[in-house]
């Protein structure tokens, strides 16, 4: 922490062509308000904490770029994994408002959610402009 206070004294002085204490104090203080406000019950968490799983991802993104609802049957050759583990995903990309869940009869079918088919396509969008 003593390194940080460091550099942050001196990105201070840098800008305001002094720095004081007060100075390191109170930017401290507006950025311990700013990430207790945002990190504090963060309802996005959960989104990408999904995401960052490599099974999740991957049904997730087919989810995402196909037009039809799929069947755990045909999404767990996507994965390879056991049939368990891709419901058990699929329950965590539900439960991460990322994917819906309908069931008809003995099946149960999957598809993307809104949120889950914007965020790809406003991921691809920007890869693709900075490419």
């Amino acid at each position: 922490m003593a390194e940080t206070r460091t550099r942050l004294r001196r990105l201070l002085a840098e800008k305001l062509d002094d720095c004081r204490e007060s100075d390191v104090e109170q930017r401290l203080e507006e950025l311990a308000s700013v990430t207790d406000a945002t990190f504090d019950d963060d309802p996005v968490r959960p989104v990408f904490a999904a995401l960052g799983n490599r099974t999740r991802y991957r049904l997730a993104r087919t989810l995402a770029v196909t037009d039809d609802e799929l069947c755990v049957c045909e999404l767990e050759p996507v994965v390879d994994v056991s049939e368990s583990a891709v419901s058990h995903a699929l329950s965590d990309l539900v439960d991460a408002g990322l994917a819906t869940r309908r069931k008809a009869g003995n099946w149960r079918y999957y598809d993307a959610t809104p949120l889950a088919k914007s965020l790809f396509e406003t991921a691809e969008r920007e890869v693709s402009e900075r490419e």
